[in-house]
């Protein structure tokens, strides 16, 4: 492409220099033919005003007196009545150029220039527009290259961009040219660059998620399956494995949502629902770990409460409070419900040294944690409360009190979910 532009550039400054130029060489080639026969003509009738005048003043009229009266370069004939004609000068070979004038006195002058004079003009002036046609060809390509490189360049790196987009690099680079199309083009590419950088973030968010949503669920039907393999119990087998199939249908619910959220992070499938069954399924679930920690969970509080939202949610966000005690808390987990106006409330507490003060707030960001963990679990859980119209938050950092606050469906509504 950049010779293409450097080519047709020059063709149309090559086409522009030939009319003009031609043009120019035929005006300025009759300009100077015409100005040297006026030239030679106003010598003709300056040399017989001169010859005249002598006459009349009875002076002499010899060629060493009127030699004085022409160039050089020219030819003069002097014819007077009754006297040999007078030469001047040279006689002229070839062509010439001729101017005959009359006198008065009866006398004719014709005087004479070779048109080689002529043509060694034409040729000075031939080769001025020569010259200034070769710097406007110069000029010409200089401003070509730069022109294409102007045009190129941008081209170039617009293609080096869409290849890194392709190859999975979708850094926006913010680069523009000073050319309205190309600019354009550059923006295009950058608000496909972000699109496509959120969608990344967005797949690898959804990673994340459902890396530590589906850990919970995972572990807590492990340890129903090894309740299972160590017993020889009957009904125990048979409510293990009722536990488990529970489990197995909050992990698919945990899927669902996973897969909604992902879609449509405004999404909602909230319902009302009895509070009480959930932090009762949440205890059943963890107290094989709690008990193999040495530890306790206990439930307090107002009961009979129903609350809105998705059941399975508000089951993740109890499960990642109960898991977060036991992980990085001590003594007993204690799970408290109340009532807060039109909202239920579940509060989580332990025994344990609480949040250390330089996270504080920020423990619901993700990736900030108190140990080494991912730091996943609590930012998970405070989107999961917050899609469903709930918020959760810390309401004592030491010791520990992590607050899920819940729409509660208003008395005697008759709702139920």
């Amino acid at each position: 492409m950049r010779r293409r532009l450097i080519n047709s550039t020059l063709a149309v400054v090559l086409v522009v220099i030939a009319v003009f130029g031609i043009s120019l060489v035929i005006v300025e080639t009759r300009t100077i033919e015409s100005s040297a026969q006026e030239s030679v003509k106003s010598e003709a009738v300056r040399l017989v005003s001169i010859v005249d005048s002598r006459l009349v003043g009875g002076e002499r009229v010899e060629s060493e007196v009127l030699s004085e009266q022409i160039t050089d370069d020219r030819y003069a004939r002097i014819e007077i009545p009754g006297r040999p004609a007078i030469e001047i000068g040279e006689r002229p070979t070839g062509g010439v150029i001729v101017a005959t004038e009359p006198g008065e006195q009866g006398v004719l002058v014709r005087v004479e220039e070779s048109r080689s004079t002529v043509s060694r003009e034409v040729g000075r002036t031939l080769l001025v527009i020569l010259a200034v046609a070769l710097l406007a060809v110069i000029a010409a390509v200089f401003l070509a290259v730069r022109q294409a490189n102007r045009l190129t360049a941008p081209l170039t790196d617009l293609a080096e961009t869409a290849e890194r987009l392709g190859s999975g690099d979708p850094r926006p680079r913010h680069r523009r040219y000073g050319v309205p199309e190309l600019d354009r083009v550059a923006d295009v590419l950058d608000s496909s660059a972000e699109r496509i950088a959120r969608m990344l973030t967005a797949e690898r968010r959804l990673a994340a998620d459902a890396s530590h949503q589906l850990r919970t669920p995972l572990t807590a039907l492990s340890m129903r399956l090894e309740e299972i393999t160590l017993t020889d119990e009957p009904e125990t087998v048979k409510e293990e494995a009722t536990i488990a199939l529970a489990q197995v249908e909050r992990l698919t619910d945990v899927v669902q949502r996973l897969l909604t959220n992902s879609r449509d992070p405004k999404s909602s499938s909230a319902v009302t629902f009895d509070l009480d069954e959930v932090i009762k399924q949440q205890i059943e679930e963890w107290r094989p770990a709690s008990r193999s920690e040495g530890r306790a969970i206990v439930r307090s509080g107002k009961q009979g409460l129903r609350a809105v939202g998705t059941p399975g949610a508000v089951a993740q966000v109890l499960a990642t409070l109960i898991e977060n005690s036991l992980m990085h808390g001590d003594g007993t987990v204690a799970l408290r419900t109340r009532v807060t106006g039109n909202q239920a409330v579940v509060e989580v507490t332990d025994e344990g040294p609480g949040v250390p003060p330089d996270l504080g707030a920020r423990v619901f960001e993700r990736t900030v944690s108190g140990r080494n963990s991912t730091g996943l679990g609590l930012a998970v859980a405070r989107d999961l409360a917050e899609a469903d119209g709930g918020r959760l938050e810390l309401l004592q950092a030491n010791p520990p009190v992590f607050a899920l606050f819940l729409s509660r469906e208003a008395e005697g509504s008759g709702s139920h979910g």
